[in-house]
């Protein structure tokens, strides 16, 4: 199933997180715009996971429902290309892969498999939107939605220093 979501302006207030057919699977809440963190609701309001920066830190936590870290998202070096990785506790790390100027990532295994694929729709000018297609079954779907939003939290960061 491919999932739809995208970030507010100025990052925070909820957001929605909808299917292909529109139809409603939970939300985003973006808490602050002073703050970068977001919690994930599913469609019953129960939440998943939540992820943000610990103080002074560069890597991006996805913590689960009762605090347990599930993984850290970190930037990788490239000149060419765009690359983070996904460290999880236990269920291996996951490298995230985009060329230079595109709005199309992959997500690879270990064993470089594609697990998950996901672009951002939305221009320029707009707040970040993106479309989600996990395939993983390891990695959960809201998981990866903090997963995406991390990923475009230190994005902004590059773009704002």
């Amino acid at each position: 199933m491919r999932l739809m979501f995208r970030d507010r302006f100025f990052s925070s207030g909820e957001t929605e997180i909808f299917s292909e057919s529109r139809e409603m699977l939970g939300t985003l809440d973006l808490r602050s715009a002073f703050t970068s963190s977001v919690d994930v609701y599913d469609q019953t309001g129960a939440i998943r996971c939540n992820g943000r920066f610990p103080m002074l830190s560069y890597k991006w936590e996805v913590t689960g429902p009762h605090g347990e870290t599930l993984g850290r998202l970190r930037e990788r070096m490239t000149f060419f290309s765009k690359k983070f990785t996904y460290e999880t506790d236990g269920r291996g790390d996951y490298d995230i892969v985009s060329p230079a100027f595109s709005k199309e990532y992959e997500i690879f295994d270990m064993q470089e498999q594609l697990v998950a694929r996901f672009e951002q729709t939305s221009s320029w000018f707009e707040s970040g939107a993106y479309c989600l297609d996990n395939q993983s079954p390891r990695l959960d779907d809201y998981e990866l939605v903090a997963v995406i939003m991390g990923m475009h939290e230190i994005q902004q960061r590059h773009h704002h220093n």
